[in-house]
């Protein structure tokens, strides 16, 4: 929140220097190390999804199947604490919370916990935004129905427990911030009207302790801090010393919003965890809006140190006073995103929302109540999915840590940069196409241009590359087999619906198999796209969702192709699976593959089990049973069922036809410890056509 929101007697939202954010997290017993975890911006996978205010069940079903298969690291969410909720909703109404019950305007506390343990399914992070500075302003009815008659007075406060006038901490008569230059009335004093709490006091630091440890205990992995740069920064330290590991036993990963320009600064909260960089996205506008060479000089322009910074383009803040650039401006703003996931720099955001007209307006809502979001109806702007984006994702967790080199400057609207051998970018920011004969530092080859989703092949020979760039548009290869992440890639504009790119389509493969530890399972085939039936250029499935494996690639459209799963261990051993080659036939559309290892195609059929079963925060459903791809008993592995519908968990598996098989349901925990379900086990027979669905019931 760098603005303030709206407090009593409809005060005008105006900049402020409000900070604010961390992300603090997932549940355990593990207790948090003396200063918190930092972003390794060394690491693949550390890309963050900003799904600003979409609710609990649209970002789950954003984690399955966007954000896990593109190779996000984390998705950040909106506040999740009930909040004032008022007949005329706003968007900052959750910037007023009203009591630490996880019941809000996006879903309920239930849904909150399923949503991260899809995501985590997923293999993607949860960093939460977490309002700790200020309760609300105004008094009224919240949306779990608190009740609030006095704003110093709410479940979790007493009237102490805040900051009030002339109480020898705000020393400004009317107890709001008016100097801002002053560091205790910063700190001691009311945001426009937003009580203030005293996180000099441990009392008040141990209840603030509480709520997050009641989101690390619902899983989440990290804290967005808002404004912190109105809490002490050693108020921040001794809140954070009382906090329990994530449920991997990490520290949870803190970033924190300092807005720049007044005290304090920054830099002063390094010590409490990474910190958003605003200087980063004014320079990304300032270029984007006037020469795009100017970015060549960004590492020295102010901006923060990588290794203390989250990037970003946008926020919901500054998309709306018109500091930094936003989806109204079109494909520029999609082309400064671009190059955030090109750079070698922080922790970079992606920030996808809804298309606003009046910037007080709350998201698509039903009495408050934030609607499924829905990237295909107009009314949210999807940039997470974005193709181009996708491309990106994968180009920037490829080239890694490797350094920015031969930078070129074409002209003011057009440049291009290596990352030390392992990817090239140039993007072109003019209104017309622009050619260019660029030096990549890349080895002699054809690459694919994941800009445009694998429908551009590149030729680099002699270190060189003759790029034709569309106007406000971008190319960029790495080095090794691109994989399109996922369905977005067939498709324009922002929804990332299905469909082709004219001459690819995605094809999704999901294998059940089980592994030994270090070995891995790829899928190869009669494609270039699936490596040529060569094992070493195999696409690599992802284990997120153990034992089902799945990954996606750009196939020809409207053409028969054959495949195959293998297994590689830690030593390159390849093991193919037994039966015969596999075949499907692509048209215009994406397709789906489900598989299971060593059961041919002709001689299997698919069985959706569903079961309804409520659980606590961190615990999941899975289904085991008699057949090799149920798991054969074995819970370890058992087949995970997603609870995006929850409390109803499902998952489709692949099963030979007409076989009579038993299998049963079970739970695990955060610790690995198994619940069976009662009673005998459950039996089902499979005929020869698809199709076949199980409603059960845990028992």
């Amino acid at each position: 929140m760098t603005t303030p929101h709206r407090p009593p007697g409809g005060l005008i939202r105006r900049l402020s220097t409000a900070a604010a954010a961390g992300a603090l997290a997932l549940a355990g017993a593990v207790a948090l190390p003396a200063a918190p975890a930092q972003a390794d911006t060394t690491a693949k996978k550390d890309v963050i999804a900003n799904l600003w205010e979409w609710n609990w069940k649209s970002i789950a079903k954003e984690c399955t199947d966007v954000l896990g298969p593109a190779g996000y690291g984390a998705v950040q969410v909106a506040p999740p604490a009930e909040s004032l909720k008022q007949p005329d909703s706003y968007w900052w109404d959750v910037y007023q919370p009203y009591s630490y019950n996880l019941n809000s305007r996006f879903g309920t506390a239930a849904a909150f916990s399923s949503m991260v343990s899809t995501c985590h399914t997923a293999g993607v992070k949860v960093y939460v935004d977490a309002v700790v500075n200020h309760t609300a302003a105004q008094t009224g009815t919240g949306y779990n129905g608190t009740t609030i008659t006095s704003k110093y007075d709410t479940p979790d406060f007493d009237p102490g427990d805040y900051h009030h006038a002339g109480d020898g901490y705000c020393n400004d008569e009317d107890g709001t911030i008016d100097d801002w230059n002053d560091l205790a009335e910063v700190q001691n004093c009311e945001l426009l009207g937003l009580p203030d709490l005293k996180t000099g006091e441990d009392a008040v630091r141990t209840k603030i302790a509480g709520y997050l440890n009641k989101l690390l205990a619902a899983g989440v992995d990290g804290f967005r801090v808002d404004a912190a740069k109105h809490i002490a920064k050693a108020d921040l330290a001794a809140i954070e010393a009382k906090l329990n590991g994530t449920s991997s036993g990490a520290a949870p990963y803190v970033f924190q919003e300092v807005y720049p320009g007044t005290t304090p600064q920054p830099a002063d909260y390094y010590a409490s965890g990474d910190v958003l960089d605003f200087t980063y996205a004014s320079r990304l506008k300032s270029a984007f809006q006037g020469n795009v060479s100017d970015l060549s000089s960004l590492g020295s322009g102010g901006i923060l140190p990588a290794a203390n910074a989250v990037a970003f383009v946008t926020n919901h803040d500054t998309e709306r006073n018109g500091l930094h650039l936003s989806y109204k401006d079109g494909d520029t703003y999609r082309l400064a995103n671009l190059f955030q996931l090109a750079w070698k720099g922080a922790t970079p955001t992606v920030y996808a929302s809804w298309k606003w007209n009046v910037s007080d307006e709350a998201p698509p809502n039903s009495g408050g109540f934030v609607t499924d979001t829905d990237c295909s109806g107009g009314s949210w702007y999807c940039l997470d999915r974005d193709p181009a984006v996708l491309g990106m994702v994968a180009w920037h967790n490829a080239t890694d840590t490797a350094a920015v080199s031969n930078w070129q400057s074409k002209s003011s609207d057009v440049i291009g940069f290596g990352r030390s051998g392992k990817g090239f970018f140039a993007l072109n920011n003019g209104s017309s196409s622009a050619s260019h004969t660029f030096t990549t530092g890349m080895a002699d080859g054809t690459y694919t241009d994941v800009v445009s989703g694998g429908s551009t092949k590149v030729t680099v020979s002699g270190g060189s590359a003759s790029l034709t760039i569309p106007a406000k548009g971008a190319v960029a290869f790495y080095d090794g087999s691109y994989t399109c992440p996922t369905t977005s890639c067939e498709g324009g504009g922002d929804d990332g619906g299905g469909g082709s790119s004219g001459t690819t389509v995605t094809a999704t493969f999901n294998e059940y198999a089980s592994t030994t530890s270090g070995t891995n399972v790829y899928v190869t085939g009669s494609t270039d796209a699936l490596g040529a039936w060569d094992p070493s250029k195999a696409v690599k499935l992802s284990s997120s969702g153990y034992p089902v494996w799945s990954a996606r690639a750009a196939v020809p459209a409207h053409t028969s192709f054959t495949y195959k799963y293998l297994k590689k261990d830690a030593s390159g051993n390849v093991t193919w699976e037994s039966n015969a080659n596999r075949s499907a036939s692509a048209g215009s559309s994406a397709l789906t593959l489900d598989n299971s290892w060593n059961v041919a195609s002709a001689d299997a059929t698919d069985v959706t089990f569903r079961v309804t079963a409520t659980t606590s925060p961190g615990t999941n459903v899975y289904v085991v049973g008699s057949l090799p791809s149920l798991g054969n008993w074995n819970p370890a592995d058992a087949i995970p069922l997603s609870s995006a519908s929850y409390p109803a968990w499902s998952k489709l598996v692949i099963v030979p036809r007409s076989t009579a098989f038993t299998y049963k349901y079970l739970k695990k925990d955060t610790s690995g410890n198994v619940t069976w379900e009662s009673g005998t086990n459950r039996a089902f027979t499979t005929g020869s056509s698809s199709g076949y669905t199980v409603a059960d019931t845990w028992k």
